[in-house]
């Protein structure tokens, strides 16, 4: 069972912000114990407070860890496709293999007014514009097949033309022509994570992304959501081990290992993602109480391999 923590930086009024230091001893101890990812996030919204924006500090996080999976949340408002598919793939390099990007089809209607679009979005047009904006970031990530860069001085070629694939996309929102003009990823592509995944876009994300979490609160509705996502990549032509479906809780006082593997087993899920408070009391509950019963019930088992892939058990990520 795989074992995550979602970690919201973004303080509402009233709390204490998290430091640097806070976080990333939070993060090692969690490293320590097997996590297999922590998911960064934070909001551009007012009015809460985040010390950090979230590809910056799992920049940050990468150098003071070696094994833990990085994943952060980047909206598709605040950021252009290639920007981001270029920050992401270049996160990957510098962690060596441990970053993914944490997407949603859910829109937050204040961050299109700080973004030049004071008007924003329809729900449909968001949606639409979201996934063009994530497929254009898959096409980009596998801009360079493998070995495509050459750095030959003697030749004086520097990559193998035959090898590099410009996109010439254009599409309803955006235009890009690429290649990304970063090196292929040492874990192939980052990882795809979705939030905020609505029933409508469940055959998008059967077919394009590694791992959903799941918010729904009951087990029997997570299950059947589980079990959906992945019938539909069963019939789409993918095996469907190759996507994770985690279910998401609360990490509460009142909650323990016991109820959380019971919570996991009930949802049909591949693992949990823990909710975990920015705060620093809430940050020594889980790590001293939580944390050690988590891992006596069958959670955060160490994985072999280096990149986050390998931890989730997912195979390189070649279909465009």
């Amino acid at each position: 069972m795989h074992l995550a923590i979602s970690l919201d930086i973004a303080a509402a009024n009233g709390h204490d912000i998290l430091d640097f230091g806070q976080i990333s001893a939070f993060v090692q101890k969690a490293e320590a114990a097997g996590v297999d990812m922590v998911i960064i996030s934070d909001s551009a919204d007012e009015p809460s407070t985040s010390p950090f924006e979230a590809t910056t500090l799992i920049a940050a996080l990468s150098t003071v860890t070696e094994k833990i999976g990085l994943v952060a949340s980047a909206s598709t408002l605040m950021h252009q496709p290639y920007n981001l598919a270029r920050r992401f793939a270049s996160l990957d390099i510098i962690s060596h293999g441990r970053v993914g990007w944490n997407a949603t089809l859910r829109q937050n209607p204040r961050e299109a007014a700080n973004f030049s679009r004071s008007e924003g979005f329809s729900d449909d047009d968001f949606r639409r514009r979201a996934k063009e904006f994530i497929n254009i970031v898959r096409l980009l990530w596998v801009s360079w097949e493998h070995d495509a860069l050459l750095f030959d001085k003697a030749s004086g070629r520097f990559h193998d033309p035959d090898r590099m694939h410009p996109m010439n996309f254009t599409g309803e929102f955006f235009s890009v022509r690429g290649p990304l003009n970063v090196a292929r990823s040492p874990q192939d592509v980052p990882v795809l994570v979705m939030s905020g995944l609505p029933e409508t876009e469940l055959d998008f994300a059967s077919r394009r992304v590694d791992a959903v979490l799941l918010d729904k609160r009951e087990p029997s509705d997570a299950k059947a959501t589980s079990d959906e996502i992945k019938r539909r990549a069963h019939e789409a032509g993918r095996d469907p081990t190759t996507i994770k479906v985690l279910a998401m809780a609360d990490a509460r006082p009142e909650y323990d290992g016991r109820h959380l593997e019971k919570l996991c087993l009930s949802s049909g899920s591949d693992g949990i993602v823990l909710n975990v408070q920015p705060r620093a009391a809430a940050l020594e509950d889980f790590v001293e109480r939580l944390l050690p019963d988590l891992e006596r019930h069958g959670f955060a088992k160490a994985k072999p391999g280096k990149t986050l892939r390998d931890r989730l058990g997912l195979s390189e990520d070649r279909k465009p």
